[in-house]
C-alpha cells in the first residue's frame, strides 16, 4: 500500500503560480511512477503530468505543457507540481497517483494508488 496526501491548493488569480505537493508513505516511493490528474466539476478526470521512477522522463498534457513542471524528490518521498501562468480553466481538484509506469503514463488505469485531492481555484 502507498498512502498519498496532496497539499498546496488554494484560490489564486489568473496569471499566478502555485506549487502542489504530494507526500507519500508506505512502500518505497522510488519504485513508482507518479502522476497528477485533475477533475473539474461535471468533467471526467484528466491527465495533467507524469514522471518516471528515476525522474528521467516527464510527460504533460498539451493544455499545461510549458506552464506546469512535474518533479519528485525520492529522498523526501514527495512529488511536486509547479503551476505557473494559471488560467481559469485550470480550476479543478488535483490528484496525485502512484503506479507501475509500464505503459503510456497517461491513463488513470495505470495508477493503483490515489490521494484525496486538493482544490485549485483560479479566478479570472
Amino acid at each position: 500500500q502507498v498512502q498519498l496526501v496532496e497539499s498546496g491548493g488554494g484560490l489564486v488569480q489568473a496569471g499566478a503560480s502555485l506549487r502542489l505537493s504530494c507526500a507519500a508513505s508506505g512502500r518505497t516511493f522510488s519504485n513508482y511512477a507518479m502522476a497528477w490528474f485533475r477533475q473539474a466539476p461535471g468533467k471526467e478526470r484528466e491527465f495533467v503530468a507524469a514522471i518516471s521512477r528515476g525522474a528521467f522522463m516527464t510527460y504533460y498534457s498539451d493544455s499545461v505543457k510549458g506552464r506546469f513542471t512535474v518533479s519528485r524528490d525520492n529522498a523526501k518521498n514527495t512529488l511536486y507540481l509547479q503551476m505557473n501562468s494559471l488560467k481559469s480553466e485550470d480550476t479543478a481538484v488535483y490528484y496525485c497517483a502512484a503506479g507501475s509506469g509500464s505503459s503510456s503514463f497517461k491513463g488513470p488505469d495505470e495508477y493503483a494508488y490515489w490521494g484525496q485531492g486538493t482544490q485549485v481555484t483560479v479566478s479570472s
